[in-house]
């Protein structure tokens, strides 16, 4: 590929990776930030992702990477529905609390029934009905293809989104409203 330091400066230098390299350099690619819950048992569970990725439109599909260290997947995974919630600028806590190893991981998250076993976060983004399609291995995550069977949005809410280690939102407005107000 060449050496980039021509290019953009010293600082683009390459150098070999290393999964801590990779985290770092992961972290500067914005992500959606969604809740994929079920209730089983009269049980919520639940985990958050920030790998989430439209996949395909016809069959209508989206992915999600789950690493295998997950204690929730294999509980999940055992749904016949999944809620997947695109959570909101505004719910910064409930993404902590359901990525959270320790307590009740829905404590002041509301959750709404779907289909089936899913559960949404209510106040979310958008909501997608699904269902596992298939699961392909990965490195230490699986790649979850997951059906989608029904759809909701909420066109007035922001989505919350992971960059750089930590929950961000969104301005709200595109660049060239941004250039065209200053």
């Amino acid at each position: 590929m060449g050496d980039l330091t021509s290019i953009h400066g010293a600082a683009a230098a390459l150098t070999p990776v290393d999964g801590t390299d990779l985290r770092k350099t992961f972290a500067y690619f914005p992500s959606a930030v969604v809740a994929l819950c079920a209730r089983l048992g009269g049980t919520p569970h639940g985990l958050v992702a920030s790998t989430f990725v439209p996949v395909s439109l016809d069959p209508p599909l989206v992915s999600v990477c789950i690493q295998y260290s997950s204690e929730t997947w294999p509980r999940l995974e055992q749904a016949s529905r999944l809620g997947l919630s695109l959570l909101s600028s505004d719910q910064e806590s409930a993404a902590r609390g359901l990525s959270s190893k320790r307590g009740d991981r829905f404590r002041g998250v509301e959750l709404r029934g779907g289909n089936g076993n899913a559960a949404f976060v209510a106040g979310a983004t958008a909501w997608l009905e699904t269902s596992v399609y298939e699961q392909v291995p990965a490195g230490d995550h699986a790649v979850v293809l997951l059906r989608v069977h029904r759809v909701g949005v909420s066109p007035e809410s922001e989505p919350l989104v992971f960059h750089r280690s930590d929950f961000r939102a969104l301005s709200g407005k595109s660049i060239e409203a941004q250039l065209n107000s200053a």
